[in-house]
């Protein structure tokens, strides 16, 4: 070769050559799972096809090839801690991948593997082994006829490297990998071979699943009666190959990051030990990058919780390097020019993923500073204690509720002369993974092994009636009560029913499951809402009125239709809502969740501060204005391909089929969605926000009205408004006059109030200084003064310490249930080696508080007020003592 083949042309020619192949194509999946509470992150290829594999999803091909953005990172599949280590560990890659659904097998599949490794990238034949498993006599015959490999080239390995299974139960089958030598100058010893060791000469890059059994409960495998065909190779490995170079991090697919990482800090990088932090960026910038891009926001659980791990040990890394202040957002350019031709989405978010991660990063930063005091404070009380050990539970409360990494507190220990209880700290985050699973396990909910699944496993999905009607008449396939069928429910019972058909919406989507009633000849159900089930199928809940239901019977479908109108009217309102956003505030708007309720509707959308009267004004006027244009609202079905390059706005992380429904109003919104809308804009009626704020990092929450309700919020203001005008004697039109006559006032009083208690705290002030003892030429005031602000208070401090010439001042007070402490010095007390934010953050930690400040003023508080006479005078002691003087001396006088 002329040149190594860079990384984009590897993946372009992987899909091509696929594609001639007769495999669709099929774009890589979001890193959010659709529909799998099991997993945190995609970390494969086929886990996009996991339904297909199962049976349970059908699509119109049987052959396809992806190249799958992966993340490895939390769960079981976790390599955050190797990351920069090793040449090979990442939390984000890439896996190129084929499959078979039930149509090829072993020798189409190792064929496929061997010609495009040899032919398409020109590896040398002589350098590939193959692993297998030690049963899979085909495969070894295969390898030799397909692909001409020497036997002794072919290893047999056992099931721990060699078997492929999807869970304890169901598919699962041998695997075959193809192994690149990459020569004996990479050999480890004499013992180096494949499977003995695990050096960096034998390099795994394409792992061949041959799906071909299902295992029971009893764990006996049954031949599929359809095998199938599930790959994965790793690009940043084969690119290692392609551009001979021995790590993944010397590829074209990082040396751009590090290289802006030198930049960013003068230093050169060493691919040895002194890059790791260099690597730990590098691949840190990329997962932030694609998992922000993917819809994920830094959070203190899931995959938030990932994401601001990752993103906080990129940051720590920097600071190894010298960086101190935010950086890792300057990278994200660079991760969409490397990777943003295979995907679109990362050069078209960049500007919001920036400001996702750059907010990330000054928060940590703060989160540091914050946690250096707090860390301080512990290892204060961990010298008093004397055992020398900072506990576990201590160290896993600055980490878990501070962000305080682990790495740091044992640092600043070692420092300080003490160590870290690691063990603890692990136990303390067990109990938490525990607490965390337990969790996880409540909120899937779901169980495909519960009686109600079992009885749905060859139940067709319902037939959904409800975009053109609101009455129909179906079939009882299935009822339900708690989470057992049965085939009779009387009067009185609550119940889940299953029709064929009917118009019930389902919630899904943002949008509440219908309303209303299923009528028979002898039964009467008032179903009181309605949810989708797996496969397709519809769930009526709520409970008998009258008579008998039971399988087989036909009900006649009736949804409230006042309920739903309304609904629709919330639902239009919301896409009108998104496109009218994106207007005003700009493309870099995407939804991150909705509720479409009869009574209002709820859109939180990204972006990155709160909306100024003036924008929320204009996506009012916006909606209204479309609304008041009356333009038609229609629907239809479409191809994925041509709905998105008709440029239809697909949700992120959401999982679409090849046919796809498009809601279109006018050529103001064209959007992917299943659920109900009007029929034109004008049915909405008038459109008006009632609440705006934040829910997360880079997420803004936007409510809204529309028709009847929006009269029912104007006139509920209005009421309002009349009360205060009857209340303050004044007419509508002259409140904002009135109360600002009473707000004037106010400030006022407020002034007065102010001037006199600093007088009388004053007062107070200069009778401790009268009573102050002099020690060493110092006036030491300490004392309660009778106020409740710390600004009063400081005020008194600088009274006293101008009044005083020569002065060290303390000074408390209570405000309800916080004691407040000010502590002040003089230039001639800070001579004498006094520092007041040293004195203040001791005497704070005996009311039960922190702080601390600059040598000459300094500021704590706490949250035991009764011990506020006992803090201060170990204050005044403390002071007493380091000026020289006797606190025995000094008792005659003070407070």
């Amino acid at each position: 070769m002329v040149r190594p083949m860079t990384a984009a042309e590897i993946r372009e020619r992987f899909l091509r050559f696929f594609e001639r192949n007769g495999h669709t194509v099929v774009p890589s999946s979001s890193l959010i799972p659709k529909d799998d509470p099991t997993l945190l992150f995609t970390n494969a290829g086929m886990v996009q096809f996991k339904d297909v594999f199962t049976g349970k999803e059908k699509v119109p091909y049987r052959r396809a090839t992806t190249a799958q953005k992966c993340m490895r990172a939390g769960g079981k599949h976790n390599d955050l801690e190797n990351v920069g280590k090793t040449a090979r560990h990442h939390t984000f890659f890439e896996m190129l991948g084929n499959f078979s659904f039930g149509d090829y097998f072993k020798r189409e599949a190792i064929g496929y593997a061997w010609t495009f490794l040899t032919e398409e990238l020109g590896l040398p034949r002589e350098r590939l082994w193959a692993t297998i498993y030690k049963d899979d006599d085909e495969a070894f015959a295969l390898w030799q006829e397909v692909a001409g490999l020497p036997p002794e080239r072919i290893i047999r390995l056992g099931e721990k490297d060699n078997f492929w299974a999807m869970g304890d139960t169901g598919p699962c089958g041998p695997c075959s990998e193809l192994v690149y030598d990459r020569g004996e100058e990479y050999r480890c010893g004499e013992s180096c071979a494949i499977g003995v060791c695990d050096c960096d000469r034998w390099l795994e890059v394409w792992n061949l699943v041959f799906m071909q059994f299902n295992r029971d409960e009893s764990g006996r495998l049954t031949p599929l009666p359809r095998p199938s065909i599930d790959t994965g190779m790793g690009l940043e490995r084969i690119a290692s190959v392609l551009q001979g170079v021995s790590s993944n991090f010397d590829t074209d697919l990082f040396r751009p990051l590090i290289g802006a990482v030198e930049d960013m800090t003068g230093r050169e990088y060493d691919p040895g030990e002194a890059g790791f932090p260099f690597r730990v960026i590098a691949d840190h910038a990329r997962a932030c990058t694609f998992l922000v891009a993917d819809g994920v926001l830094p959070s203190n659980e899931g995959r938030g919780h990932v994401l601001r791990r990752i993103l906080r040990r990129a940051v720590r890394f920097g600071r190894i390097l010298g960086l101190r202040e935010p950086f890792l957002h300057r990278l994200v350019d660079t991760v969409a020019e490397v990777m943003g031709g295979a995907y679109p989405e990362v050069r078209q978010r960049a500007e919001y993923v920036r400001q996702v991660i750059r907010a990330e990063e000054e928060r940590f930063f703060r989160t540091l500073d914050q946690g250096m005091v707090i860390l301080a404070d512990v290892i204060q009380r961990t010298k008093e204690r004397g055992d020398g050990v900072i506990s576990g539970e201590d160290a896993f409360i600055l980490y878990d509720t501070y962000g305080f990494p682990l790495d740091l507190t044992e640092d600043a220990a070692a420092e300080a002369g003490l160590r870290v209880d690691r063990e603890g700290f692990e136990r303390a985050m067990a109990v938490q993974r525990q607490r965390a699973r337990a969790a996880r396990d409540v909120e899937e909910g779901w169980d495909p092994a519960s009686p109600l699944a079992r009885a749905l496993a060859d139940e067709p999905p319902t037939e959904f009636l409800g975009y053109d009607r609101l009455e129909d008449e179906g079939t009882v396939r299935l009822l339900v009560r708690g989470e057992e069928p049965v085939d009779r429910a009387g009067a009185g019972s609550e119940v889940g029913v299953i029709l064929d058909r009917t118009p019930f919406y389902a919630e899904r989507g943002g949008q509440v499951g219908d309303t209303g009633w299923l009528e028979g000849a002898s039964a009467r159900v008032r179903v009181r809402d309605t949810q989708p089930l797996p496969g397709g199928r519809i769930l009526h809940l709520g409970r008998v009125e009258e008579g008998t239901v039971a399988v087989g019977d036909r009900l006649r479908a009736r949804v409230d239709a006042e309920r739903r109108a309304a609904i629709m009217r919330n639902h239009t309102a919301t896409h009108l809502l998104h496109a009218a956003l994106k207007r005003v505030l700009g493309d870099h708007v995407n939804q991150a969740g909705s509720l479409v309720a009869p009574d209002r509707l709820r859109f939180d959308f990204t972006h990155f501060q709160a909306l100024s009267p003036e924008q929320l004004r204009a996506v009012e006027d916006e909606v209204n204005r479309v609304i008041l244009a009356g333009v038609p609202v229609r629907w239809y079905w479409t191809s994925l391909q041509e709905a998105l390059e008709a440029g239809a706005i697909a949700l992120f992380g959401e999982k679409y089929g090849e046919e796809v429904r498009v809601v279109q109003i006018g050529d103001y919104s064209l959007e992917l969605c299943g659920g109900t809308h009007v029929g034109n804009s004008s049915e909405v009626g008038l459109f008006k926000l009632t609440a705006e704020g934040g829910v997360a990092a880079g997420v803004r929450r936007v409510e809204a009205v529309t028709g009847w309700t929006t009269l029912q919020y104007v006139r509920s203001r209005e009421e309002v408004l009349e009360r205060m005008a009857g209340r303050l004697r004044a007419a509508v039109d002259d409140l904002p006059r009135r109360v600002e006559e009473l707000l004037a006032a106010q400030r006022e009083a407020e002034r007065e109030l102010r001037r006199l208690r600093g007088r009388l705290a004053r007062q107070a002030a200069a009778e401790l200084l009268e009573r102050a003892p002099e020690v060493a030429g110092v006036k030491v005031v300490a004392g309660e003064l009778p106020v409740d602000d710390g600004e009063t208070l400081r005020e008194a401090a600088d009274f006293i310490r101008q009044k005083a010439g020569a002065a060290a001042v303390l000074l408390g007070a209570r405000a309800g249930d916080r004691a407040l402490l000010v502590a002040a010095l003089s230039d001639e007390a800070m001579r004498r080696g006094l520092h007041a934010g040293r004195l203040v953050s001791e005497v704070a930690r005996r009311v039960g508080g922190g702080g601390g400040g600059r040598p000459d003023l300094a500021e704590a508080g706490g949250r035991q007020p009764e011990r506020l006479a006992e803090a201060l005078a170990y204050g005044r002691e403390r002071w007493i003592e380091a000026l020289g003087g006797s606190t025995v001396d000094a008792r005659g006088s003070g407070s």
